[in-house]
């Protein structure tokens, strides 16, 4: 039985009095034939793949860092490109998919299409196929939200954020709602060209993940 089906039942315990009406996809018991050693796969554009920042010091290499130390026996992929799209994920997704076989996929993608004005109901179709894909193999999603600068239209650019909670209650994915929370209206914890995060807000970021991901992680924990 793979991690996320087994972790149905933690989630079962956390809803407590809620009724629950059938287990909701990502919980159906799927052999993925996954190492008891878990694997987390991270893909995502340049916030992620640390663009002007050291790569010793990118939010990725930190949250592996601090999630080694909770998980001793994990293994972070970031397979992030900068200028990454919704649509090279899903192109890349099933590849990577194969090579690393991971328990947790983290989707850190839209950003780019956001700036390139790309229709919402793409972004949002591409970033669905790629929950799809990692739910089909027994792997849990987790979802970093992105938001778009506000001259873009409001229409567009609420649309635009509300697609990750929207996908994320569909699909019930994980979710960090905006990854740049505190961040991106900080001049001083943002680069020259106010979309990349500074190195001073790389440990930021990690530590939001990671306290997103705590449910995972002591389940993780209660399995090894």
């Amino acid at each position: 039985m793979s991690l996320l089906s087994r972790m149905a039942g933690i989630k079962i315990l956390l809803v407590g009095l809620v009724v629950l009406t059938g287990l909701p996809s990502w919980a159906e018991p799927i052999d993925t034939g996954h190492s008891k050693n878990p694997v987390v796969l991270v893909i995502g554009d340049s916030i992620s793949a640390g663009f002007g920042v050291p790569v010793q010091q990118g939010w990725v290499t930190l949250f592996q860092q601090q999630l080694q130390q909770r998980v001793p026996h994990v293994t972070v992929v970031n397979a992030s490109i900068s200028g990454d799209t919704t649509q090279g994920g899903v192109a890349r997704l099933p590849a990577l998919i194969q090579s690393h076989q991971p328990d947790l996929l983290i989707i850190e993608l839209g950003g780019n299409d956001g700036l390139r004005g790309t229709s919402l109901s793409v972004i949002r179709s591409n970033l669905e196929r790629m929950i799809t894909m990692a739910e089909h193999e027994g792997i849990m999603v987790m979802l970093l939200g992105m938001q778009i600068p506000p001259n873009y239209g409001s229409r567009y650019t609420e649309g635009f954020a509300n697609i990750y909670s929207e996908l994320a209650n569909q699909q019930e994915t994980l979710l960090l709602p905006f990854l740049l929370e505190g961040i991106a209206t900080q001049p001083e914890l943002m680069q020259a060209d106010g979309i990349h995060p500074a190195t001073a807000a790389q440990p930021m970021m990690s530590t939001a993940v990671i306290d997103a991901l705590d449910i995972w992680i002591q389940f993780v924990n209660n399995e090894l």
